[in-house]
């Protein structure tokens, strides 16, 4: 069973140099994945000399894990919630940009004749049972007041309680598509940097963005790293989350193409699709969230998906697992643009679940932006827009959340008095010299001792038994065994310490 995404089985790798030198760009983008691919393909093609910089390899951070499904619709909180905290103007501003990005991304897999499996499937809203039958038939009426033509054909082999199908929506292998499209746009007003981590970034007179490498200087900076590495104002107004993927082969017939969401409570469904891969036919489900940090036995979470496909379907054998991180906004719909409080650092964050769409979407707006071009849908997700009304009750919870997480976990979080407590195969939070660390101890019976206190804003971090992570449960960010940033927004690795 691969503990990778099922997009690596298929796509290409990107073998693109660390920056090793200092260079002056006009736009630096921090973030190799679709947001920032797509903004350098935009902009380089407009005349600006860009450079993307990417902490791993290209799109193997948020895009290498989604499940690469395009729609117009959205997912958490839902169009109706969105209309409840807004309008019913807002929600067409939503499917009509979203629309807007999914044929960007079309005409892209043509211009440059990308093998990624692109293609036009319907994607479908449903409730086996009452669970979630309100949410589909609020859902439904959404989706039709915003300009949606549904249609109520189903051909899901099992029993459906209420539900709607949007047509012509998409799919695709998200990695092989970004892989591909940044070989195709590098040339010399396109630079693009593998294995490059970004460890400051400072405004001025002009940009600069520091890398063990070299530093960049530049006029802007597009910060295209699903939460904005840093601190920014908007890290109070989001909620960081883990979803959990499984695919698997079955014995017999499959669901027919498409996007399939299930909505096995009032608030949470299951994503299902299939996609052809070395292992033959993989039906995949997407589902189990919870927020960062925040969950101790996150094994159950596989566990979980698995029986849901055993109960519906004849598993042959499970073949992929995988997780995924997402960033919730208190109220509901993105934040693109300029960040509070800065000139020339542009953020996109919030996507929830649907990165691909919103990060192609951002790329477009923000691109707009730096070329001095009107964008008709920039207001609607502007980054430092203040709605207190629409965002009170998220913005309070995660919140409260946040303080609670910080509080207890300074005064309580200790699970191991000594590094005997600590087993193979286990992490521990443990106080040394009056301090706490996260103690892990390896297959070989090493110990790796970091600092727990996250150096985004000093949280407690909590150790992930399924990754082999030190997540963050205030702002998400994460952390490997040795203390090496593997998701942000922080910037610094955790402190080592020799025992």
């Amino acid at each position: 069973m691969s503990s990778i995404s099922i997009w690596k089985d298929k796509a290409e790798e990107s073998f693109f140099s660390p920056l090793r030198h200092d260079i002056t760009v006009d736009v630096a983008i921090v973030g190799g994945g679709i947001t920032g691919i797509t903004a350098a393909y935009i902009l380089s093609r407009a005349g600006k000399k860009v450079a993307v910089l990417e902490a791993r390899k290209i799109g193997e951070g948020a895009t290498g894990s989604s499940t690469g499904n395009l729609y117009c619709t959205i997912g958490s909180p839902g169009l109706h919630n969105v209309k409840s905290k807004f309008n019913h103007e807002k929600i067409k501003e939503v499917v009509e940009s979203r629309a807007a990005a999914v044929n960007f991304i079309e005409e892209r897999v043509k211009e440059f004749d990308i093998d990624c499996d692109f293609k036009r499937v319907p994607w479908s809203l449903f409730t086996e049972d009452e669970a979630g039958k309100s949410f589909v038939e609020k859902e439904k009426k959404a989706a039709q007041e915003a300009g949606l033509a549904i249609t109520e054909n189903f051909s899901y082999p099992w029993k459906v309680n209420e539900g709607f199908t949007v047509e012509n929506q998409a799919q695709f292998n998200p990695l092989q598509y970004v892989v591909s499209l940044a070989k195709s746009i590098k040339s010399a007003n396109c630079s693009i940097y593998d294995l490059t981590k970004v460890t400051d970034v400072e405004e001025g007179d002009v940009c600069t963005v520091t890398t063990a490498g070299g530093k960049v200087t530049a006029s802007q900076v597009i910060m295209a790293t699903h939460s904005p590495k840093g601190i920014y104002a908007v890290h109070m107004n989001m909620g960081p989350y883990r979803e959990y993927a499984v695919g698997v082969t079955l014995n017999g017939t499959y669901p027919p193409a498409g996007t399939w969401w299930n909505m096995v409570k009032p608030t949470e469904h299951y994503s299902m699709r299939t996609y052809d891969t070395s292992k033959g036919r993989i039906l995949m489900v997407l589902g189990e969230m919870h927020k960062v940090g925040q969950k101790e036995n996150n094994h159950e979470c596989y566990e979980t998906l698995k029986k849901y496909l055993r109960e519906r379907f004849d598993v042959a054998s499970v073949e992929f697992t995988w997780s995924a991180q997402q960033f919730k906004p208190a109220d509901g719909i993105p934040y693109i643009g300029l960040s509070t409080g800065n000139s020339k650092t542009y953020i996109a964050t919030g996507f929830s679940a649907d990165g691909l769409t919103y990060g192609t979407l951002a790329s477009m707006i923000i691109s707009d932006e730096v070329l001095g071009k009107e964008n008709k849908w920039s207001d609607t997700y502007k980054a430092s827009r203040i709605t207190p009304i629409a965002s009170a009750k998220e913005f309070i919870k995660e919140n409260v959340n946040v303080a609670v997480e910080f509080i207890k976990d300074r005064f309580t979080k200790t699970e191991a008095d000594e590094f005997a407590d600590v087993t193979i195969g286990q992490g521990k939070v443990m106080e040394i010299d009056g301090k706490k660390h996260g103690v892990y101890r390896d297959e070989t019976g090493k110990l790796h001792v970091v600092s727990a206190v996250c150096t985004h804003m000093g949280c407690i971090n909590h150790w992930n038994e399924v990754e082999q992570s030190w997540d963050c449960p205030c702002h998400g960010s994460r952390f490997s065994i040795d203390g090496e940033v593997l998701e942000g927004p922080a910037y610094t690795a955790l402190n080592k310490v020799i025992v």
